[in-house]
């Protein structure tokens, strides 16, 4: 479920900042509004999870640890696998430190559904992949 929308208010972006901000929308065949929403949420989180930047493009944007190369859900999953182990991670992780295990369980616990789908996503099965892509070859 989208989180509900605050009330409207204006705002006015410096001409370089508004010229980008038109460009990336029609680039992204998005809103300037959604664009803006999307960035502010992104810069919200970076601040509260320092540690975690953002990679990749458009609505395909991924929290990532910065130094660890992983993607937060990665490093979730990870743990997972280890049973928690944070300490058995980041001997086997090079760019793995144990405040980087901290860093993605927290934000993993701030925005959960979030972290739940990726991992989903990635654990597809064969044939889920070949139903959403038929060209689809694996090696075998």
């Amino acid at each position: 479920m989208a989180d509900a929308k605050g009330q409207p208010f204006s705002v006015r972006f410096a001409k370089r900042t508004d010229a980008f901000m038109d460009a990336e929308a029609k680039r992204q065949k998005r809103s300037k509004s959604s664009l803006v929403e999307e960035l502010a949420e992104e810069s919200a989180k970076v601040r509260r999870f320092p540690g975690i930047a953002f990679r990749g493009e458009g609505p395909y944007r991924e929290p990532w640890i910065v130094g660890s190369g992983l993607d937060v859900w990665e490093l979730c999953e990870i743990l997972e696998h280890y049973d928690g182990s944070a300490e058995r991670v980041t001997d086997d992780y090079d760019g793995v430190d144990e405040r980087a295990c901290r860093l993605a369980l927290a934000y993993r616990r701030e925005y959960p559904q979030e972290i739940a789908e990726a991992i989903a996503e990635n654990n597809r099965t064969a044939e889920e992949w070949l139903a959403l892509y038929p060209f689809v070859e694996f090696a075998g």
